[in-house]
């Protein structure tokens, strides 16, 4: 397999640079405000629309779609585009609906919003399973996708390759919301520049295999030779059915992932919790028309390698160390087919992607530990200066155990042919259903009590958790005619209900719950603690409409001609 050469070093090196300085600049232009926590964490009041925009992208697209989605693309083809188009009309939605609410209440990080909206109790549950969540499932599939991708392209050790991101991550993470989120323009340039070059490689050679050229040709010959990587919609006798399930992807589980993901994380709605509505939507509607475009850098690669695979290439690459086959595998060992230089260029991209999301995550991380736990719960009086110091600190001690758990159960969990990004989704959508009801309810319905949000919270898990390991005690293979239940090929055919379908049952369950309590709490005179919600929130501006119809327009087409 061709490694990384000299000019490619040279590409590389000039990304480095670039991003550095770029980055030393900004951190140097504010210097005497990085001591401000909120400008330290939210760069409140700094960020433009487009570095709004960027900066979302940067920090979403990352190892788990570069390599997970890539690897997801290889084995169940366009199908997983879903989750980049469902997002673009998730993000229309998080626009008009969730950041209105979030400015005008002053909410800036998710445990605030309990807080003010439910109580303390419910609010520091949440910031401990937010941080759990964050570094056991988030920074560290990050930080092991990416390092094995970066292994596989340079040939350096995959634990040197743990430590390298880790550190390039913190030395941005540690600037603040200000640098990473004008760094994110950046490495948003070299990400789509190195994603378009894999697409360009993937397509070339796909033609070139068979005797023609040029792209439109190599598209054509993908969608011929793997016809059936071109659907949108699986049907129940599909092997990939447990992943993908069905319509459950337009009208279930699918929208309760995005407006999770998208509406309810710290992670992403950071981003625009420092600006005012009009920049902080005109950002978001952005990143929604760059989430179209996404698909094409991440997926099509994936597919492209498939149909080599089939015509006799990566027999070799493709293998993990026991001989199973390993779609996380799939980018990378297309990376190594390009010429010297544009390697260069596409290793760039994929450690941006990389160490952007990882910078991002940690900045979350820091910001729910420093605002939500220590200042709630452990040091009430500390000044804004030691709200910075505690921030870089929990910066630095969550990436060490993110390395601590990539090292020791990373193989384990995303290795040997699984696949990554489903391991995300999946592990992810434990929390998702409770999150989203709580969340939902507590914007819309003012009768919504704490114990309610305590509920979803903690019986949207233990539901998920029955759902999912009931089949390993229990005989449940009566269900599967009725279509509950489905044999997981990522799960030694153990029959599972398709996780996106699980969520879709476990938040109607939640709903219904919180429905129950808050109707038994109401009677007794329960007081709530409502947010301040009107209508004129909610309205757009015209061009903001115009460009919201527009990328429902297309998605209506593309789900037209890839149904």
């Amino acid at each position: 397999m061709q490694m990384l050469q000299t000019l490619d070093y040279v590409v590389f090196f000039i990304y480095f640079l670039i991003v550095a300085f770029y980055g030393f600049w900004i951190y140097n232009r504010k210097k005497a405000a990085q001591t401000s926590s909120k400008d330290y964490f939210l760069a409140e009041g700094s960020l433009t629309w487009w570095a709004i925009g960027a900066s979302l992208i940067a920090s979403n697209i990352s190892a788990e779609q570069m390599i997970g989605m890539s690897g997801s693309g290889f084995r169940l083809g366009l199908a997983i585009s879903t989750y980049e188009w469902m997002a673009a009309a998730t993000l229309v939605i998080v626009a008009i609906f969730f950041i209105p609410v979030y400015l005008k209440n002053k909410i800036y990080t998710m445990p605030q919003f309990l807080n003010q909206r439910y109580n303390g109790t419910v609010a520091m549950i949440m910031a401990i399973f937010w941080l759990a969540l964050y570094i056991v499932v988030n920074l560290m599939s990050i930080l092991y996708l990416g390092a094995l991708a970066v292994s596989s392209i340079s040939g350096i050790n995959i634990v040197a390759c743990i430590f390298l991101l880790a550190i390039f991550a913190v030395v941005i993470t540690l600037g603040g919301m200000k640098v990473i989120g004008y760094t994110d323009v950046i490495q948003v340039f070299f990400l789509i520049l190195g994603g378009l070059v894999a697409t360009w490689i993937a397509l070339h050679l796909v033609a070139e295999k068979s005797g023609q050229s040029g792209l439109l040709a190599g598209f054509r010959i993908m969608t011929t030779d793997a016809k059936d990587h071109f659907h949108m919609i699986f049907k129940k006798d599909s092997p990939n059915y447990v992943s993908l399930p069905g319509l459950s992807v337009l009208i279930g589980g699918m929208w309760i992932v995005n407006l999770n993901y998208w509406g309810c994380n710290q992670y992403i709605t950071q981003r625009a919790l420092g600006a005012d509505l009009k920049t902080a939507r005109s950002g978001i509607l952005y990143a929604a028309f760059l989430k179209l475009l996404m698909p094409v850098i991440v997926v099509l690669p994936g597919i492209g390698a498939y149909v080599l695979y089939q015509k006799g290439m990566f027999h070799a690459g493709m293998l993990s160390h026991t001989g199973a086959v390993d779609v996380n595998k799939a980018y990378p060992n297309l990376m190594t087919l390009l010429p010297e230089g544009f390697k260069g260029i596409a290793f760039a991209a994929l450690t941006a992607a990389i160490v952007a999301s990882l910078a991002g995550k940690a900045n979350s991380i820091a910001t729910i530990f420093t605002l939500d736990i220590y200042k709630k719960a452990i040091n009430p009086n500390a000044d804004e200066k030691k709200l910075v110091i505690t921030g870089k600190a929990t910066v630095i001690v969550a990436m060490l155990l993110a390395i601590l758990m990539s090292l020791v159960i990373g193989e384990k969990l995303m290795g040997e042919g699984k696949q990554g990004f489903n391991y995300i989704q999946e592990y992810t959508g434990f929390f998702s259903p409770g999150i989203l009801a709580m969340f939902l309810l507590g914007f819309f319905w003012k009768r919504t009590t704490a114990n309610a949000a305590l509920f979803a919270t903690l019986g949207g898990f233990v539901l998920s958790c029955v759902l999912k390991f009931l089949p390993r005690w229990v005989n449940l293979d009566w269900l599967t005619p009725y279509g509950f239940y489905q044999p997981n090929p990522d799960n030694h055919g153990l029959f599972e209900i398709p996780f996106m379908d699980r969520m879709g049952f476990v938040f109607v369950f939640c709903v219904l719950g919180m429905a129950i309590i808050n109707f038994v709490e109401n009677k007794r005179g329960v007081v709530n603690k409502g947010l301040e919600v009107d209508t004129s929130m909610f309205r757009v501006s015209k061009g903001f409409a115009v460009g919201a119809l527009i990328i429902v327009g297309l998605l209506i087409t593309l789900y037209t001609v890839y149904w």
